[in-house]
């Protein structure tokens, strides 16, 4: 007998999962606190583009929409980097022919509700999770804010998000929830970069674009309609902070000297920097996702990470993979599916998190440095010769699906040590290429 499922939160990682489940024969609700995004407005500076990734593909291929959503994408095939002089640099992100996609985060989400209530899934739109009750497993929702709406199911889906309703009901009434949740002292804004005037791209497509000023930095990703979303990631507060630019003198003269090649395409920045919202960057770990058969946090209620990966919407989506593989094995014992989903996701949202705060230095304060530069070319030049020895934790992370982040997480504190190791050797600028290194390399890597 299949369960009757209530999935709460229509987002990304609901709605895919309700497709998975569906398919599979289950009668599924989804509940969602907004309106209905494909009939209002969605507001503006809060999207942060998405790079839809080989991970999250792989768990849309399953379903039979990955090649729709590559339609809806465009490729980028590495940073392309804007020095504080004016100069620019290329880095591609993997070997040749690899690369991460530019999506819409609404586009996406209304396809994927779409695909979902063409499968049969009901959607429920201005229900907001109030309470849950344990015992029956009801929960209970307000409609549009005034009246309380009561739905029991078998089987409970918590996929709202960072700042999970679900999340908290599971965790007021848990003896033993364990909970932590951390900013980190950005925040972000979102500003827009317009077609030119002959209606094209402002600048390369096939990139995401990075403004690397150490403290803080401007990213840029193409849109299908020419635009760039571009977001600052920046302080809160400080001596260049968020606190600081407080008129439109003090913005202007900032970003004259902070990003001077990339004002002139953003006309509209000052008033989009006062109007936009400033967003806030939160890491979530929690523990445990699960209540024996009947509840599970999945995508961001389980694990928010910060973007800087572009790993959030495609660890959610691999969650939605992974439980479907899990169901295959343990055909419908739920008990047993969502304790293996938990002990083989939770370690590997923990380093994914870990991996995403690493990599918003690495985006902001390496991406400019020479050595840093060299460092990647010698593991570049490795991932080519030896790609059974040595793949880049940014390859593992993105390009090798097969790998777990958890093992990706500890291959490349590994690779990173024999790198600093190697990185001190003397005349390492003009012999990084040599078989010297190379053979250097090889060997430590036998140690291990």
């Amino acid at each position: 007998m299949k369960k009757d499922i209530t999935i709460i939160g229509a987002g990304l990682v609901g709605s895919l999962l309700s497709i998975y489940l569906s398919k599979r024969g289950y009668k599924v609700k989804v509940f969602e606190r907004r309106g209905d995004m494909r009939k209002e407005k969605i507001s503006a500076g809060r999207s942060i583009n998405l790079a839809l990734s080989d991970r999250g593909l792989l768990a849309l291929d399953k379903v039979g929409l990955a090649d729709e959503i590559k339609k809806i994408s465009i490729p980028m095939h590495g940073r392309y980097i804007h020095n504080l002089d004016g100069s620019t640099a290329f880095q591609p992100y993997g070997k040749e022919g690899q690369y991460i996609n530019s999506v819409s985060r609404g586009t996406l989400n209304m396809k994927l509700m779409d695909l979902a209530e063409q499968h049969g899934v009901e959607i429920f739109v201005n229900h907001q999770c109030d309470t849950i009750d344990w015992k029956t497993n009801t929960v209970s929702f307000q409609n549009s804010g005034t009246k309380l709406i009561s739905h029991s199911s078998e089987l409970i889906f918590g996929a709202d998000g960072a700042f999970s309703a679900a999340r908290l009901q599971h965790q007021l009434q848990h003896d033993k929830f364990n909970y932590q949740q951390f900013y980190i002292d950005c925040g972000y804004k979102e500003l827009t970069i317009p077609p030119t005037s002959a209606g094209d791209f402002a600048m390369e497509v096939n990139a995401l674009h990075i403004w690397p000023r150490k403290d803080y930095m401007l990213i840029a990703l193409p849109n299908l309609d020419k635009t760039f979303t571009c977001t600052l990631f920046f302080p809160f507060e400080g001596e260049a902070s968020f606190e600081k630019l407080t008129t439109a003198e003090k913005v202007k003269d900032f970003f004259e000297k902070t990003f001077p090649d990339a004002v002139p395409l953003m006309p509209d920045y000052v008033n989009e920097f006062f109007t936009n919202p400033t967003s806030s960057l939160v890491t979530v770990k929690c523990f445990p996702w699960i209540r024996e058969d009947r509840f599970a946090l999945i995508g961001d209620a389980a694990h928010a990470i910060v973007p800087f990966f572009g790993q959030g919407m495609n660890c959610g989506f691999e969650d939605c993979r992974i439980l479907d593989e899990l169901i295959d094995q343990y055909d419908d014992d739920w008990k047993t599916i969502l304790e293996e989903y938990q002990a083989l996701r939770k370690p590997d949202g923990d380093a994914i998190a870990d991996l995403a705060i690493n990599n918003f230095t690495e985006m902001r304060d390496k991406t400019a440095d020479p050595r840093f530069l060299l460092q990647k070319k010698i593991e570049a030049r490795l991932y080519e010769k030896y790609p059974d020895k040595w793949i880049p934790a940014y390859s593992q992370v993105t390009f090798s699906p097969h790998i777990r982040y958890s093992e990706a997480y500890n291959n490349s504190l590994r690779q990173e040590v024999i790198m600093q190791q190697v990185m001190v050797k003397s005349g390492i600028e003009e012999k990084w290429d040599s078989e010297e290194i190379e053979k250097l390399i090889l060997e430590k890597i036998g140690r291990r």
